[in-house]
């Protein structure tokens, strides 16, 4: 598919079980395309791509009814890894929520919830929340962490992850997240 109303056309042929939706498809913007297949009753799980990281562009994707939402740049293996899961006819909610120590992140709002607060991430932010969550007690790498959140193409030399690092620490509790001398960052559970 090259442009929006094509994407739609597709869609409503019932002849697909996933839609993998880019928000900059030319012709009808993606969050159109979605608006649009929604209000038709169209229950086909859509995931967007998108160049945009802003929480409201990634709230305004998960509300529109989108079933999962990627940030390019993205590796591919994660994005077949969000196919599979979107293809999963039995998915239950409980999927779409890890917790641990306290911290609460919802994968579908990229939001999350942090002793009875509610704390709003950007799409990079909840890409590392998440990683730190499905390795707790864990302690990748910065490389590691490059290659999963930033991708490949990144500087292994770069800054990037104490920074977001740093921003985490700020949002979620500086004792959170630990720093492991010459190793990386580990999650911590507060006492």
């Amino acid at each position: 598919m090259s442009d929006g109303p094509s994407a739609h056309d597709y869609a409503m042929t019932g002849g697909f079980d996933l839609l993998v939706l880019d928000i900059g498809v030319p012709g009808t913007d993606g969050f159109s395309v979605l608006r649009r297949l929604r209000d038709e009753r169209n229950p086909i799980p859509v995931i967007i791509l998108t160049a945009r990281d802003s929480v409201g562009d990634t709230v305004a994707g998960l509300e529109g009814g989108a079933d999962d939402y990627m940030p390019k740049p993205f590796r591919f293996e994660e994005l077949l890894a969000r196919v599979r899961l979107g293809l999963t006819a039995d998915r239950s909610a409980e999927m779409t929520v890890l917790a641990h120590g306290g911290l609460r992140p919802d994968l579908r709002t990229r939001q999350a919830e942090v002793g009875g607060r509610t704390v709003d991430l950007s799409a990079r932010e909840f890409a590392l929340a998440e990683t730190f969550l499905r390795h707790p007690g864990q302690v990748p790498s910065r490389e590691q962490l490059l290659s999963h959140v930033w991708g490949y193409d990144f500087d292994p030399g770069s800054n990037v992850v104490d920074v977001y690092v740093r921003y985490l620490r700020r949002k979620l509790g500086a004792e959170r997240i630990v720093t492991v001398r010459g190793m990386g960052y580990r999650l911590d559970e507060l006492p």
